[in-house]
């Protein structure tokens, strides 16, 4: 839309109140306007930050959480010394329940699981797995689906027409399915985390690639890539330079939704046991070894349900919130 006279500053340009409706700065504000959103975009930079913590160099990890535990407990958690090591026998009993059980110990204060490792440990590690798989998997139908959904909506005609069927015929799969098998016969039968992450981000692909023509079919209509097209532009180009950044909006927030799918998704594979293997900390892994120890110690059950479920809804407070800065409509 045209920027009417009232809306230019005194040397032609837009003033600063147009200038404030646009950009990253005006959605950040929208987004923190919002109190369910600011406290999803909270979680979601709390769990970011511990899984990149423990990433980037875990000795690290362990002297500074070492020294928060000795200031704020009696005793130093032994944490972060390696999560999927199992001590040796009578050094660390299995299965303790958490430190305000009666039989819990501040040394430990989520419990141990039934080999002995702190789980505390797991569960912070296990976030550094399950986002970490949540942003890649989401990553790869991101690309794949905005590459497919371009190119199918800006040249149309019969290009159109494969894409889509073929998009369509991925669809139409029931993407458990498709994952599982994905993942057992690429990896000759041995699951593997890595195989469930490229599995996964296959499946968003389709999604993503509806959304995005939806939008390039509209954009691809308009003045401006007309005039790039009448100037010689390549067709690679516009798509690139001019469609796919005009088309970005419904993408970028579907994907900060999906993050949490996928999360709930590969912790699911884990639990079913096509996903990550011991000794990973994974949620989902997590959750699978703690099923049978229900009755003896929920505990080991409820922390890492906890993890996935604060994790799931971060993502998807924050995406609303996304969703709703980026809406034309809602905005004045």
């Amino acid at each position: 839309m045209a920027i009417g006279e009232s809306q230019l500053d005194g040397d032609g340009g837009p003033s600063e109140d147009v200038e404030a409706q646009f950009g990253w700065r005006y959605t950040f504000g929208k987004v923190m306007q919002d109190t369910t959103a600011r406290w999803g975009l909270y979680v979601v930079a709390f769990v970011l930050f511990v899984s990149a913590y423990t990433m980037v160099d875990s000795n690290l990890s362990r002297l500074t959480f070492g020294a928060v535990s000795d200031f704020a407990m009696a005793e130093a958690l032994p944490i972060f010394d390696h999560p999927e090591r199992i001590p040796p026998p009578g050094e660390i009993e299995g299965n303790v329940p958490p430190a305000f059980h009666v039989d819990g110990t501040l040394s430990h204060p989520l419990g141990t699981d039934p080999d002995g490792r702190d789980y505390f440990t797991r569960i912070v590690y296990g976030a550094q797995v399950s986002v970490s798989v949540g942003i890649v998997s989401t990553l790869i139908g991101f690309v794949g689906g905005t590459i497919v959904g371009a190119v199918s909506g800006f040249y149309g005609g019969r290009v159109d027409d494969v894409l889509m069927r073929l998009v369509e015929t991925v669809y139409a799969i029931p993407p458990l399915i498709l994952i599982i098998v994905f993942t057992v016969f690429i990896s000759g039968g041995t699951p593997d985390i890595t195989y469930a992450i490229i599995g996964v981000g296959i499946t968003f692909i389709p999604v993503f690639a509806r959304i995005i023509r939806s939008e390039v079919l509209s954009v691809r209509e308009m003045d401006y890539i007309e005039a790039a097209k009448a100037s010689g532009v390549k067709n690679r180009n516009i798509i690139r330079r001019h469609v796919i950044p005009n088309s970005f909006a419904p993408v970028l927030v579907y994907a900060t939704l999906q993050i949490g799918v996928t999360i709930l998704i590969v912790a699911g594979l884990s639990f079913l046991g096509f996903g990550a293997q011991p000794p990973t900390p994974d949620w989902g892994q997590m959750l699978n070894v703690s099923h049978g120890y229900m009755h003896s110690n929920v505990w080991l059950s409820i922390w890492p349900g906890m993890a996935i479920l604060v994790t799931i809804m971060g993502f998807n407070l924050f995406g609303d919130g996304l969703q709703d800065a980026l809406d034309p409509r809602t905005n004045d």
